[in-house]
């Protein structure tokens, strides 16, 4: 009989402890979640797009003649003072002419000859013009006198004598252009030969600043206008970023801006000015989007983002909303609910429990919780399916 006792008691302990093990086994494991912590602290929301720096004065230092331009020493990066000398200018030499130059030169020089001595006999003819006109109102003059000739006959030979007068002086300049026209011709034939020492020119910096481009550095020889190098003030920066339309609108001028993911700590900033009118620009899917560029003023000292040269590439974010003392949730743990709303799921000890939450805004981690939350609670963040209310969780360790 105890024997008998024994094997029931073994028999029954026996299946309660399976019994046991196949409730641990099929019952609910706890959900590993990410948990994330309602603070409370300022609320943000703005508007963020790609910008890039450039300098507010950028001054091109260009050829004022054409000349021959001497190896600029200067290279990107170097700095100048306002006057310094930048580049120097020497006269350039005359350009080589080929045969049929020479020839075409050659007959140039020989028609402006037969032009200088036309121009002489015109001259020439021209003298003996005005001694005759002289010998004739002479005569006239003295027939007068005696009353043989009227006084009318006296003037017209006045006149006469200063018509031929006012022709030989216009002989004489035809003359004197010609022998310009064949002075030039004979210039043109003359071999070139090695630039004569002139006075150099020296060009200068206009400002104070930096160096960033060098147009052309060697030696050459360059036309009236063409760009020497580049010259700027890296302490006067400012960031250009091409909004939409839609959120230009809300970039006024004043509103604070924040640039970031430039390689630094973020710079503050504020909008200066956004231009009025707008261009179009195809983004990366192949959307025409109308765009408009808006200008930034970095307002941190210039040792915060003294490393920042021009045209670099950073981040801008335009705040557009700020409230102090805001309910802060990770954006993450927010998901859609009935009606429209917002719910998160709070942790309440090791079960997850359903929350419907007022959202009164939300930026890219942070959402501002109007109602349902207090600051120290945590929540799920990235609720997996398989939490539900009342579902036991267990957070990951970070």
């Amino acid at each position: 009989m105890n024997m008998m006792h024994r094997k029931i008691w073994g028999w029954g302990a026996g299946a309660a402890a399976i019994v046991a093990l196949l409730a641990w086994a099929f019952a609910p494991r706890p959900v590993a979640v990410e948990a994330g912590v309602v603070q409370a602290g300022r609320f943000e929301q703005g508007i963020e797009e790609d910008g890039r720096t450039r300098l507010r004065d950028r001054y091109t230092v260009s050829a004022p003649v054409a000349a021959r331009l001497t190896r600029i020493v200067l290279r990107e990066g170097d700095r100048v003072r306002a006057g310094d000398t930048v580049a120097v200018l020497l006269p350039v030499m005359s350009s080589m002419i080929d045969d049929r130059t020479a020839r075409e030169a050659a007959a140039r020089h020989a028609a402006a000859s037969a032009g200088v001595q036309r121009a002489g006999a015109r001259v020439d003819r021209a003298r003996i013009a005005v001694e005759e006109a002289q010998l004739e109102l002479h005569r006239t003059e003295k027939l007068a006198r005696e009353g043989f000739l009227s006084a009318s006959r006296l003037d017209s030979a006045r006149l006469a004598l200063s018509a031929v007068q006012r022709e030989q002086e216009a002989a004489r300049a035809e003359r004197e252009v010609a022998l310009q026209e064949r002075a030039q011709a004979a210039a043109v034939l003359q071999p070139p030969g090695p630039v004569q020492a002139g006075q150099p020119l020296a060009v200068r910096s206009p400002v104070d600043g930096v160096v960033l481009k060098v147009a052309q550095p060697s030696e050459a020889t360059l036309p009236a206008g063409a760009a020497l190098l580049d010259i700027g003030d890296p302490a006067r920066m400012e960031v250009v970023a091409e909004l939409l339309t839609t959120d230009a609108v809300q970039a006024q001028p004043g509103r604070r801006a924040v640039i970031e993911r430039w390689g630094g700590p973020p710079v503050q900033g504020r909008v200066r000015r956004v231009e009025p009118a707008a261009f179009t620009k195809v983004s990366a899917l192949g959307i025409e989007e109308q765009r408009v560029k808006v200008l930034i003023d970095l307002d941190s000292p210039p040792a915060a983002w003294q490393v920042v040269g021009d045209g670099f590439r950073v981040t801008v974010r335009i705040i557009t909303q700020s409230v102090d003392q805001a309910v802060l949730a990770p954006v993450g743990a927010l998901f859609p609910f009935a009606d429209g709303g917002m719910a998160v799921y709070r942790i309440d000890g090791k079960r997850a429990r359903l929350q419907p939450v007022e959202v009164a805004g939300r930026n890219g981690s942070e959402a501002w919780i109007q109602s349902g939350l207090q600051a120290g609670q945590s929540v799920v963040v990235y609720p997996p399916p398989t939490v539900s209310e009342g579902r036991r969780v267990q957070v990951r360790k970070p």
